[in-house]
């Protein structure tokens, strides 16, 4: 901590004699690395990080409408980046609020769809099934569903949910179980619920009843 308190987000500059590697980034070594990551990637380069996570990425996409500028974008594209998706489709608008993201766009590959069309056409193209999330009539659980290991998990627009073209493109549309009174939990929440769901399928290998 500093004099005044303030704690400080990641570590100084390097004590002894400097790494070797290429994948460490000369500048974080003098003046220290007070970015958000684990401390594995401590001093490394951007494009080093970037290279590793290529490497071990899941082979799950996200992707997420942007017609009216949804500030849960940013969210989400963090929770990819731990999880480490493939990639983060944006569908529509290409500009969105990057705040939420805290700098982890930097290190997730992102896609920009200007429709849904558009991102149905990739999906075909890379034969990778188009899965919804929203609490349609015609939703099957989530906690119930197989996930496939190559998809996309697709979120609607904070508020009215998945469009309807985006509900007919799907191969399946998930819904998550919920026991409170509200009709609708916050997208970026049902997006990690859902990736998380990926994950324990995919890499804890825990079979749906």
């Amino acid at each position: 901590m500093t004099e005044d308190s303030t704690p400080q987000v990641g570590v100084g500059p390097w004590t002894g004699p400097w790494p070797v590697s290429e994948h460490f980034d000369p500048e974080l070594l003098a003046e220290g690395d007070r970015r958000n990551v684990v401390d594995r990637y401590r001093y490394w380069k951007l494009d080093a990080i970037v290279a590793d996570l290529d490497s071990t990425r899941h082979e799950f996409h996200v992707g997420v409408e942007n017609w009216q500028h949804d500030l849960n974008i940013g969210s989400v594209v963090r929770t990819a980046n731990a999880f480490n998706a493939a990639a983060v489709h944006i569908v529509g608008r290409r500009r969105w609020n990057r705040r939420g993201a805290m700098v982890t766009d930097r290190y997730q590959h992102i896609i920009h769809h200007p429709s849904i069309d558009d991102l149905l056409q990739w999906c075909t193209d890379n034969s990778v099934p188009l899965i919804g999330i929203d609490n349609f009539p015609d939703s099957v659980p989530l906690e119930t569903y197989d996930l496939p290991r190559r998809s996309l998990l697709l979120f609607g627009q904070e508020g009215p949910g998945l469009s309807e073209e985006a509900h007919q493109a799907s191969t399946a549309v998930l819904s998550i179980a919920q026991y409170g009174s509200t009709r609708s939990m916050n997208a970026a929440a049902a997006a990690a619920i859902t990736m998380h769901s990926w994950i324990r399928r995919h890499v804890y290998d825990q079979p749906v009843d």
